[in-house]
């Protein structure tokens, strides 16, 4: 059902893991900053222990084992590396500790892929505007060329920046993530577009510096909803559902895989928007430098982070200059999807399917890793999670299909998250491990959840010898 090679994951993030918050030279990320300020996350929780991955990594190892990944995604925390943002000062502590988990990870067999920016930005530079700041580039880049030098030699599959649509809406737009900016209609789009600069500019590093002697890859992920019309047939509804896919996952995979630019319908829905509330400045979705580095054909593979999926019917817009009003569509659950845990997450394995063949169509059939997707617990946990269990196995069918029916050239799937974690402004009142951590045991004791077991099972039974690359 699957292919020689196809990578069996789990992933996680600095932030959401590590703690160690002022261990041994890192210096404050914007999490740190968001997570001390009062009525942020719930009940005043913060990740400055979270599961304790700083000093108990040889823990996390051993669930990475019992479970038989052949791959780990896990991202760098910046400011652990570079305390400032900047290669002016190594943390020579922060490297020997990453040094010690890529090392370990290769001698259990297991290939690591690895994230450069997950959320977690240097306070230092966010003082300096952050990633509104044009300069926020080259800066990333800069960082990027240091991690390649320093684990390139062992790392072969990158990730530049997880999830920019999350990171620009919710936190520069909503306000309910780091930085928490509340600057509607301007900052979101600000920040998407130096993502992407950044992103190129890395990519060029890597491609021209790099990839001749290392031979790795590298790319962006990009978190996807599937969406589909509510009334299909319904022309509102189907010019809605087009216009909601180019402003979300077009916003970055239309440069980076079709033209380089900017998708044209999300650019006229923005404009149009601008138009009719009377905005006289130019268009608030910023243009490509063509002084710079192209940001065409800068992803080695497409990096998916999927969840969930919503219908799509016409008329969202509510008169504001924000990203919904600029949309101009309203987003609904169909009544007989499971809710899993939070609000959100509506389980559709079928819209897993139908998005990695609409990826394969609209993108020019590239290879798909999945590098995120789980479901969640709130509430008393479960340790025999039977439901999770039938979840992440309907999911996973439906990614065979997609390979196997389909002809989409899917080379990995990565569980989120093999721990129970800090889940940013949830705190840890929701569950998306696959091993239970108990946070009110001083040595944060990690269990194997039922579903854990039999996704172990799952890759024991899928994969070959040859899986590890």
């Amino acid at each position: 059902m699957f292919p020689r090679g196809f990578a069996w994951g789990a992933a996680t993030a600095a932030y959401q893991i590590e703690g160690g918050w002022q261990a041994d030279g890192k210096g404050p990320s914007i999490w740190d900053t968001f997570c001390h300020e009062e009525g942020r996350v719930f009940q005043e929780q913060d990740g400055d222990v979270a599961c304790n991955s700083y000093e108990l990594w040889d823990k996390d190892l051993e669930c990475i084992q019992q479970l038989g990944l052949t791959h780990y995604r896990l991202s760098l925390s910046w400011a652990r590396l570079l305390p400032d943002g900047t290669t002016r000062h190594v943390n020579q502590k922060g490297v020997q500790y990453y040094n010690k988990v890529i090392d370990d990870l290769l001698a259990s067999d297991v290939s690591p892929m690895v994230t450069l920016y997950h959320f977690d930005l240097p306070q230092a530079l966010q003082d300096q505007g952050g990633w509104k700041s044009e300069g926020i580039a080259a800066i990333f880049d800069s960082y990027a060329m240091f991690c390649f030098q320093t684990f390139g030699d062992r790392v072969k599959l990158w990730i530049t920046i997880n999830e920019p649509s999350v990171c620009a809406k919710l936190g520069h737009e909503d306000g309910v993530h780091a930085p928490g900016l509340k600057e509607q209609g301007t900052a979101a789009y600000l920040v998407g577009h130096n993502m992407l600069r950044a992103h190129a500019m890395a990519w060029h590093s890597y491609d021209s510096l790099f990839r001749p002697e290392q031979k790795g890859a590298v790319s962006l992920a990009i978190n996807s909803d599937w969406l589909e019309p509510l009334r299909p047939g319904c022309e509102e509804d189907e010019a809605a559902t087009g216009r909601d896919l180019a402003c979300t996952l077009g916003w970055f995979a239309w440069p980076l895989f079709v033209t380089g630019d900017y998708p044209e319908i999300m650019r006229s829905a923005i404009d149009s928007q601008s138009e009719k509330l009377g905005y006289s400045g130019s268009s608030r979705l910023p243009r490509f430098s063509k002084d710079e580095p192209a940001i065409l054909g800068t992803a080695d593979f497409f990096a998916l982070n999927y969840y969930t999926s919503r219908k799509v019917t016409a008329g969202g817009g509510r008169g504001q200059m924000c990203m919904k009003s600029d949309r101009d569509v309203e987003e609904v659950l169909d009544p007989s999807w499971f809710i899993c845990g939070v609000s959100w997450l509506a389980v559709v394995p079928g819209g897993l399917r139908k998005l990695l063949k609409y990826i394969k169509d609209t993108f020019g059939s590239p290879a798909v890793y999945i590098t995120e997707n789980g479901f969640s617990q709130v509430g008393p946990v479960q340790m025999e999670d039977v439901r999770r269990c039938e979840l992440f196995k309907d999911t996973i069918l439906e990614v065979a299909k997609a390979i196997e029916e389909d002809g989409v050239d899917v080379r990995g799937y990565f569980a989120w998250s093999l721990l129970d974690n800090f889940e940013w402004a949830d705190g840890f009142s929701v569950r998306f491990g696959l091993f239970h951590v108990d946070f009110s045991d001083a040595e944060l004791r990690r269990t194997a959840y039922r579903s854990g077991r039999e996704y172990g099972e799952m890759i024991m039974k899928h994969k070959r010898p040859t899986d590890v690359q």
